[in-house]
């Protein structure tokens, strides 16, 4: 079988909470890398930060969705976190420390996705 098939398989068969885990893995990855780029890397830094944007209002546009099976609450708290990435981002292309307030709110958000993190607060709510 071939690795090719061997990705598409997995990817069909994947948790949708591991799928969102690795996305914001992905999209944090680039933006630590983002932030070693010297400053006249503008639009290497651009791209990733504007990809951390694009997935985040992605989830804000799912949130606003009636048919969405999130609570209201952390709904309203997705789309509030979008609208502060979209506005801290454009403060990171010229302060690339900035870029640090981002991987902590995509690392959040990645804990909440772990399984395991899952599991212990199903066993803490029973």
């Amino acid at each position: 079988m071939s690795f090719q098939a061997y990705q598409n398989t997995a990817a069909r068969a994947e948790d949708p909470r591991a799928t969102e885990y690795r996305l914001f893995a992905q999209v944090t990855r680039s933006l630590m890398n983002a932030k070693t780029l010297p400053m006249e890397a503008v639009r290497d830094r651009a791209e990733a930060i504007d990809w951390n944007r694009r997935v985040w209002s992605n989830l804000a546009l799912d949130c606003a969705s009636q048919d969405n099976k999130l609570p209201e609450a952390l709904r309203a708290a997705i789309i509030s976190l979008s609208i502060f990435v979209s506005k801290h981002g454009s403060h990171a292309m010229r302060n690339p420390e900035a870029i640090d307030d981002l991987v902590d709110i995509n690392r959040t958000v990645m804990q909440g996705l772990m399984p395991q993190a899952n599991a212990s607060a199903s066993q803490a709510a029973g």
